[in-house]
């Protein structure tokens, strides 16, 4: 890799136990092995500067790495990565290298999890956690987390009370329930067009098919769901991919539906909890509880990792959901309490709101739509966006055609993901970006 071209921010990111020195000498390590990090590494001073720390960690990085054998320097000339028998000391990766500026949609900024709070969270559950709950989970979740759950989506999400069900994400609880449809006759499933497939396929996983029914500037256009379905799955707070906001007269003509037709709705909450230009709208459920299933998790907020999902049914309605470890579960549960989410959230806010702007603004005149929410935004096109994607690839940038989320093709476009874009990677992005967008086919 040439030295002069490289990003290192976004190339070596300093993670993990133990000082940054030791830090940085894992990722260095890692970069060798995997064949990413060849020939000449930077001057000390420039690699400190580039990653916000102080000269003496990258020295010592180097001498650490120097007396393993991977590196090689002497006085006055640069620091090579070793050669043995006439190769680089590294192995072939075994994948694809991963693309040095991820911009696909669904993911949070894993670099910002809360390892401390989170850890300690753990700790506090092992340490007092009674040991009759270390037995099989209870159906539905353990009644602590439960409890919680349905305190705090009543206190932020505005959800009114109902059955709390944990599960292992939006994906498990959509499943269960979507088995629970079809048990009870309903085999039909409005899905909104575009939308996010891979809970399209998890219905007609568990026996559903799925009808895609149109998105505007309003969201789903309620009058065209087929005649004969009695089921929906939406996403109000914050459409995806399309970034629309259900508005209020479409929730007044999906309630009404959902009245008219003995229907159910599957709301998607997937991540309201992010909005940057005012505080976001309440769930569909709140207003009618006994007509709407609400699901949400921890895939957006903290890591799709943990596996840590829920939902809220209707009074009458009994499902059963996979159940996370009882540990991560009484976690969760104390950490909401803590205050440590709350916390946790509201920097996670701030970071976001910058992290779009100046993707925004890097973007320079582009046509972009979509609210000022959640982790993606949509780059509207005027060629055609596969030939776009293919060649962002080839500079290192991973985007996803709007295409890949609908049923039939449209309006060519992108939908951008920022969540787990590196800060220091940004402008980098969008100018690679902006390339792509102009290059020949």
């Amino acid at each position: 890799m040439a030295e002069s071209q490289t990003d290192w921010g976004v190339l070596l990111e300093l993670t993990g136990p133990g000082p940054k020195h030791e830090q940085l000498a894992r990722a260095l390590r890692q970069a060798i092995r995997d064949g990413v990090l060849t020939g000449t590494v930077p001057p000390s001073r420039r690699l400190a500067a580039d990653l916000g720390c102080s000269r003496w960690v990258v020295t010592q990085a180097y001498a650490q790495l120097v007396a393993e054998g991977y590196l090689a320097g002497c006085t006055g000339s640069a620091t090579r990565v070793r050669q043995v028998g006439g190769a680089v000391a590294a192995r072939e990766p075994a994948h694809p290298a991963p693309p040095r500026y991820d911009l696909a949609p669904g993911l949070p900024d894993l670099r910002n999890f809360p390892r401390r709070p989170w850890a300690e969270a753990v700790r506090e559950v092992l340490a007092t956690t009674p040991h009759t709950d270390f037995g099989r989970p209870e159906p539905g979740g353990h009644p602590r987390l439960r409890r919680v759950l349905g305190a705090y989506l009543r206190r932020v999400r505005g959800a009114a009370p109902g059955t709390v069900l944990v599960s292992g994400g939006v994906t498990d609880g959509v499943t269960s329930v979507c088995r629970a449809l079809v048990e009870r006759g309903s085999t039909r499933l409005a899905v909104e067009d575009p939308g996010w497939t891979r809970l399209h396929r998890a219905a007609e996983g568990a026996g559903m098919t799925v009808d895609p029914v149109p998105v505007d500037d309003e969201g789903i256009d309620v009058g065209r769901i087929p005649a004969g379905v009695r089921a929906v799955l939406v996403t109000p707070a914050h459409q995806f991919p399309t970034g629309a906001v259900l508005s209020p007269r479409r929730r007044a003509e999906l309630l009404g539906w959902a009245r008219d037709v003995d229907g159910l709705i599957l709301e998607d909450d997937y991540d309201a909890e992010f909005r940057y230009d005012r505080r976001p709208v309440g769930t569909v459920q709140g207003t009618d509880p006994g007509r709407v299933a609400l699901f949400g998790s921890v895939s957006k907020t903290l890591s799709p990792a943990l596996g840590l999902g829920w939902a809220v049914l209707p009074p009458q309605w009994t499902v059963q959901a996979h159940q996370p470890p009882v540990v991560d579960q009484l976690a969760l549960a104390d950490f909401v309490e803590s205050g440590g989410y709350d916390r946790h959230l509201r920097r996670a806010r701030l970071r976001y709101r910058s992290r779009r702007d100046r993707l925004v603004a890097a973007l320079g005149p582009a046509r972009l739509s979509g609210a000022a929410a959640g982790l993606h935004l949509v780059l509207h096109l005027d060629r055609d966006a596969a030939a776009v994607v293919r060649q962002a690839r080839r500079t290192g940038v991973k985007v996803a055609d709007l295409d890949d989320y609908r049923s039939a093709a449209g309006e060519p476009a992108l939908v951008l993901g920022y969540g787990n874009l590196a800060d220091t990677g940004v402008e980098t992005a969008a100018r690679l970006l902006r390339q792509a967008m102009t290059a020949e086919p």
